[in-house]
């Protein structure tokens, strides 16, 4: 983290994004005895000592961070026994996409730790600038495609694999319990999520351009940018007989 403040205080165009998983889990679970345990906390990058955590989300709340992801990629206990005589071989992720947002409230703002704002920030707003769709995304405005979660940050949740959406028989936040529930989701101006049901309507999605080299970045002209986004192969390529 010294060398991503370092290369941002530079003028350099560094992004630093820690996943959920680091900033609330450490390493005393892949020592657990019982490997059924153990292994469903093999990921990429792997939890840290105690002390990491606290280090990321300092770095969350200074600004060295921008934003959390989670690289959720969940496996069942079948699946992650296939390491059961040999680590090299479990499936390496765990869960993280539905428990992010209340995760990042109940650590980082219920904490004091961020604003709500802030919180808006590293959760919505620096991930759509990052992928150049924004305000398309990431923003409430005119034109914008409301997507919008409502947060009660009053409201308490506990997170289990009983009730959670994933298939996964398992969950590395099995019990845990904080404040910061989001009780709707809007998407497209659709409420998908309310009232603990699931409203999605099948085959609405829609495949969202993302172009690349945004000029929304402080020192990164628009002419550039365009310069270089029509650049999209960046080798020319010949097809030529073979002799």
């Amino acid at each position: 983290m010294d060398e991503i403040a370092k290369a941002r205080k530079s003028g350099q165009k560094v992004i630093g994004e820690p996943v959920v998983s680091g900033l609330i889990l450490d390493d005393h679970w892949l020592w657990d005895p019982d490997f059924t345990i153990a292994s469903k906390y093999v990921m990429s990058p792997p939890i840290r000592p105690v002390g990491h955590g606290k280090a990321l989300q300092d770095a969350l709340s200074t600004g060295i961070l921008q934003l959390v992801g989670t690289d959720h990629c969940t496996f069942n206990s079948t699946q992650k026994a296939l390491g059961l005589d040999d680590f090299r071989r479990i499936p390496n992720g765990v869960n993280g996409l539905e428990e992010r947002m209340h995760l990042i409230w109940d650590t980082m703002v219920e904490s004091g730790q961020l604003s709500a704002t802030d919180y808006v920030r590293i959760t919505s707003t620096e991930c759509a600038r990052i992928f150049n769709i924004y305000p398309r995304k990431g923003a409430i405005l005119a034109g914008s495609d409301a997507d919008i979660i409502i947060l009660n940050p009053n409201s308490s949740y506990e997170i289990s694999s009983k009730s959670h959406h994933s298939r996964s028989d398992t969950n590395v936040y099995e019990g845990r319990r904080g404040k910061g529930k989001v009780e709707v989701t809007i998407a497209g101006g659709r409420i998908v999520w309310e009232n603990e049901e699931l409203k999605v309507v099948p085959r609405s999605g829609k495949y969202i351009e993302m172009p690349p080299f945004s000029y929304l970045f402080d020192g990164i002209e628009k002419s550039d940018a365009n310069y270089l986004s029509s650049l999209r192969v960046p080798v020319k390529r010949v097809r030529t007989e073979a002799t």
